[in-house]
C-alpha cells in the first residue's frame, strides 16, 4: 500500500507556517477552530500517508471523484469512494492513500482546536464516511475555494484567518444538519421532537413528567438527561419556557389581555403568570407589550 508522498499535476496545497500556527491558537477569535493546511489533489494516483502516532490536526477528506481507503489504527481499512467525506480525529493512528485502478481526486484540510473535535462530536463525523449530496457537494467546493484562495494570497493576514475559521465553522455544522449523526443521535432526535411536539399540542394545558415520558417510550430519568443535554433544561421547565414564548407571541400579536393571554397557556392565576413572565423574558408583561419590536 505504499506509495508516492506528494506532487500532483494541478495539486492546491497550502500548508501554514508553525509561527502562525502558534499565533492563531492564541487568538481569541481563531484559537478553537483554524485551518493549518488545505489542499486538492486530483487524480492522485500513489498517494499515500502515514502517521503511526495519528495528527495534531483533525483531518478532513472529500472525495470528489475516484475512490482510496483510510485506515484508522488496528481497525479494518475502509474504502472512501466519491461523493463521500471522512473525519480522521486528531491523535488517531492512521494511513490513507488512493486506490490503485481509480485514483481519488481529494478536496482535504487540517483543523485545529478544541471547538474541531466538539463539532465533530455533535455531528457523529466520526463514525464512517458520510455521503454528501449535491447541494451539500457544491458548498463544500465553493467554501473550499475560497478559504484556500485567501489563505494562498493573505498568508499572515489575521483577520483573513478569522473569515476562514468562520467559514469553515459555517461548512461543518451545514454538513452536520444536513447528513451527519449517527443511528444513536439521529434516535434521541427523534425522541426529542416527538416529546416537543407533545408540548407544543398541549400548550394551555398543564402536563406532568410522567405522561410525558409515557409518550415517548422513554423512562422519567432518560427523559430528563435528554431534555438536560439537548435544551440546557429539564422537561417540565422547557414546557414552561414554551408556554411563556407563546405568550410573548400574543402579547405582541393580540389585543388579548394579561390575564385572558395568561389562561390561553393553561395558566389561570394572572398573578403567577406575571411573576413567571417577569422571570423568563426580562420584564412584566405590561411593559413587554409596549416595548416596540421589529
Amino acid at each position: 500500500m505504499a506509495g508516492k508522498p506528494e506532487g500532483f499535476e494541478e495539486e492546491k496545497l497550502f500548508i501554514l507556517p508553525d509561527y502562525m500556527q502558534t499565533e492563531l491558537s492564541r487568538s481569541e477569535l481563531t484559537r478553537d477552530l483554524f485551518v493549518s493546511d488545505i489542499g486538492f489533489f486530483p487524480h492522485a494516483r500513489h498517494h499515500y500517508r502515514e502517521r503511526p502516532e495519528g495528527s495534531n490536526s483533525h483531518i478532513f477528506i472529500f472525495c470528489s471523484e475516484g475512490e482510496g481507503w483510510i485506515q484508522l489504527g488496528q481497525q479494518p481499512a475502509i474504502t472512501l469512494t466519491q461523493n463521500h467525506l471522512a473525519v480522521i480525529p486528531a491523535h488517531t493512528p492512521h494511513r490513507y492513500g488512493a486506490s490503485t485502478h481509480t485514483p481519488w481526486s481529494i478536496y482535504w484540510f487540517h483543523l485545529q482546536g478544541d471547538h474541531t473535535a466538539a463539532f465533530i462530536k455533535m455531528y457523529g463525523m466520526d463514525t464512517g464516511p458520510l455521503h454528501l449530496p449535491i447541494g451539500t457537494i457544491t458548498e463544500y467546493k465553493d467554501v473550499f475555494d475560497k478559504c484556500y484562495y485567501l489563505l494562498s494570497d493573505k498568508t499572515y493576514s489575521l483577520p483573513i484567518h478569522t473569515h476562514v475559521s468562520q467559514s469553515i465553522r459555517q461548512l461543518i455544522s451545514s454538513i452536520g444538519i444536513r447528513v451527519g449523526g449517527t443511528a444513536k443521535v439521529k434516535k434521541r432526535e427523534y425522541y426529542l421532537e416527538v416529546a416537543i411536539q407533545y408540548m407544543n399540542d398541549r400548550i394551555e394545558e398543564a402536563i406532568k413528567l410522567p405522561e410525558l415520558a409515557k409518550h415517548t417510550g422513554l423512562s422519567r430519568q432518560h427523559l430528563i438527561l435528554l431534555f438536560n443535554e439537548e435544551t440546557g433544561f429539564p422537561p417540565i421547565e422547557y414546557f414552561l419556557r414554551m408556554k411563556i414564548q407563546k405568550a410573548a407571541q400574543l402579547l405582541s400579536l393580540t389585543p388579548l389581555s394579561i390575564k385572558e393571554v395568561g389562561a390561553s397557556i393553561g395558566i389561570t392565576d394572572p398573578y403567577y403568570f406575571s411573576r413567571l413572565f417577569k422571570k423568563m423574558m426580562g420584564s412584566a408583561p405590561s411593559t413587554f407589550r409596549n416595548v416596540p419590536k421589529g
